[in-house]
């Protein structure tokens, strides 16, 4: 196995992570209502947002959690993205991209799922903001 090291790289890596994604029996069903027919156009940003992390080169510009804010999940939910995510860099790749790859992933759902509680815990008109 190589290292996370080029475009082509990031894409696998995202197709196959949502590819695993929308079979998983907790995180499929939120993910497929959400995102609905829209996957090519989801899996493009994250093509972007993953790019400009691990290659340093400005594919994404935006904000990441908005369309997270109102997502009806919990810590089960963040925990079970972080292990699908990692098994498959981990059975993907291998190297300090990969591994940073990772780290990221833990860094974001812990941040995500920080700032999902802190806006439940406001109240419904913070979250209609």
């Amino acid at each position: 196995m190589h290292d996370i090291e080029s475009l082509d790289d990031v894409k696998k890596m995202v197709d196959t992570f949502y590819h695993n994604v929308q079979k998983d029996d907790l995180l499929g069903p939120i993910f497929n209502s959400v995102i609905e027919n829209k996957w090519p156009e989801h899996l493009a940003k994250m093509y972007g947002f993953w790019q400009s992390i691990l290659l340093n080169e400005p594919a994404y510009s935006g904000r990441p959690f908005p369309p997270h804010m109102k997502l009806d999940v919990t810590k089960v939910h963040f925990e079970r993205w972080v292990a699908l995510f990692k098994a498959n860099v981990d059975s993907n790749f291998a190297g300090p991209k990969a591994d940073e790859a990772i780290a990221r992933a833990k860094l974001m759902a812990a941040l995500f799922h920080s700032k999902i509680e802190h806006f439940k815990s406001q109240g419904p008109s913070l979250m209609d903001r």
